[in-house]
């Protein structure tokens, strides 16, 4: 296969997991513009490329993650947890039923979010924004695939934690149910 071919087949193999990270991370637009961002990158940097020290899409998205990262550190953005960072999960616990009880939804999971670190939440992004498994996120992330796994397990538990304690009523001030 020419070089050609095979960065064509790269860019095909793994577009939607590039642009789903980013979408999870960033607006549509910076989105686009950081996965085209990647690809330049995968391309300039192709023949580095060792199928023996990791998987490719590994690889692919360590880029992607660098390139979010100097994003970030170029604009000096701290992030807040918004709905437009996580819509993966967003349409996880979400139905299309009712339009207000979407959006009631919505802003509770921006909540439950906002109690993960950035480490958390980026592993969370990879795993169903970019649907890696422990042992590629560990790549992207520097860890070992069981501390990528236990990074997912523990943050998937604090967002379970987050949505029971806000679906347990709240107690009256008196302590008297009214």
């Amino acid at each position: 296969m020419t070089r050609d071919a095979e960065l064509r087949r790269v860019y095909g193999d793994h577009i939607h997991a590039v642009f789903a990270f980013f979408a999870s991370c960033v607006e549509r637009h910076t989105a686009e513009d950081l996965a085209a961002s990647t690809f330049e990158r995968v391309i300039r940097a192709w023949d580095g490329y060792d199928p023996r020290r990791g998987s490719e899409r590994a690889w692919v998205m360590t880029i992607a993650h660098n390139l979010l990262n100097d994003h970030f550190r170029r604009s000096r953005f701290r992030r807040a947890t918004s709905l437009d960072e996580h819509p993966f999960l967003a349409d996880i616990l979400t139905t299309e039923e009712d339009p207000m009880e979407k959006r009631l939804q919505l802003n509770e999971l921006r909540a439950w979010l906002a109690c993960l670190g950035e480490r958390d939440r980026t592993a969370i992004a990879l795993r169903y924004g970019a649907d890696l498994t422990a042992a590629d996120i560990g790549a992207v992330l520097g860890l070992t695939p069981s501390t990528a796994h236990q990074v997912i397990s523990r943050a998937l538990a604090r967002l379970r934690r987050e949505a029971e304690r806000s679906a347990q009523p709240a107690a009256s001030p008196t302590g008297r149910d009214t």
